[in-house]
């Protein structure tokens, strides 16, 4: 089962019988739930290859025959491909090859494609999707939306200095300058927060079904459209959850999360799940990124050193004149600022002579050295 380690698309998965077994009828003889857990980007391709599986059961798509008569013959085309380059099936019989298996695979590949198709066409498109769309063209102060069609992270500086770590695959929309008593932003996908204190002018992130309102704090929110769940995972501070009742009509109900606590919420039952320790589950402890386990506490650090976890945490790249600050040290807790506060921080400690400049996720920082 080692050759499971290079599979790279939802086609692997469909073509092994062992797989099948354990979305099917939870059959797990080769550890299939372990084996997805060790790696997060590994458990996005697998469930999406699960809700493949699963979806065949939804009733018949409008989808015309010439797509399908081209949908089997590209599968064909794949599994001929695949079977000739890795011998994935070098140890079965020819005949059973021929008349059973390669079948069964290219039907589950043609009612995968057609069920992914009915999904995505149908129920998205009259659920989650429009959400987001609804939520921003209600708002009128103006939005900027910003999209990571990238494969890296991407940092994003609001005009409060609060920043987002935005994932791949995720946008953001908030405006260019908070007015009134409250700040409000609107997430598609997956972010990290930290967020500015002002207890007179709160901070809310809608995201599909919930809103999250916070004050100042730390926390990531995963709210794809394509998931079943949203989940909010909270670094420092303290997060306040509720749904959104323009969207849900559901009830009021409000449930208030501290460091490592974590909310999951349904988005077919509208129920929350509520977390008290993240470290409990194995699933939350292995989805978390470097910016959440990194300490920014320092005692007598060098300030390379300091940049140095910055880069790390935030996937940004900091040029900075290294030989004029390989002497300088720092005695600081950057924990629960956003990422300008922390730099405004490195920069102040350094002296007068000292500035920055952020342009997405490059950080250019000028010194003549540290006082």
């Amino acid at each position: 089962m080692q050759e499971r380690n290079n599979y790279i698309e939802i086609e692997d998965f469909l073509s092994n019988e062992s797989f099948n077994l354990w979305v099917k009828y939870q059959i797990d003889e080769q550890n299939w739930e372990e084996w997805t857990l060790e790696d997060p980007k590994r458990a996005k391709l697998v469930e999406e290859a699960r809700l493949w599986i699963l979806a065949m059961k939804v009733s018949e798509p409008t989808m015309n025959q010439k797509t399908i008569d081209i949908a089997l013959e590209k599968t064909w085309g794949k599994i001929n491909k695949k079977e000739k380059n890795q011998n994935i099936f070098q140890k079965t019989p020819k005949k059973f090859l021929d008349n059973k298996l390669i079948k069964s695979v290219a039907a589950v590949f043609i009612l995968g494609l057609i069920s992914s198709w009915f999904y995505n066409n149908t129920i998205l498109n009259t659920t989650s999707t429009p959400i987001y769309n609804e939520l921003i063209q209600d708002n009128k102060e103006g939005l900027v939306e910003q999209t990571n069609n990238s494969s890296k992270p991407q940092i994003i500086t609001l005009s409060d200095g609060s920043s987002v770590l935005l994932q791949p695959n995720s946008k953001l929309s908030y405006p260019k300058t908070f007015v009134g008593n409250e700040r409000k932003v609107y997430l598609s996908g997956e972010g990290f927060f930290e967020i500015s204190k002002n207890r007179k002018k709160p901070f809310f992130v809608y995201a599909n079904e919930i809103v999250t309102r916070v004050v100042g704090t730390s926390f990531r929110i995963r709210a794809y459209d394509n998931q079943p769940d949203i989940e909010v995972l909270v670094h420092t501070g303290e997060v306040k959850i509720k749904s959104n009742q323009s969207v849900t009509k559901s009830s009021k109900q409000e449930v208030v999360l501290l460091p490592n606590q974590a909310l999951q919420f349904s988005r077919k039952n509208l129920t929350f799940n509520k977390i008290n320790d993240i470290k409990t589950d194995r699933t939350l402890i292995q989805t978390t990124d470097n910016i959440e386990q990194l300490s920014f506490d320092f005692k007598d650090t060098p300030v390379n050193q300091i940049l140095k976890i910055i880069e790390e945490a935030y996937l940004v790249q900091i040029d900075y004149p290294k030989d004029k600050l390989k002497n300088c040290y720092l005695t600081t807790s950057l924990n629960d600022q956003p990422l300008p506060e922390k730099l405004k921080i490195i920069c102040k400690s350094l002296g007068n002579n000292t500035t920055y400049e952020m342009n997405g996720n490059q950080i250019i920082i000028t010194s003549k050295g540290c006082d």
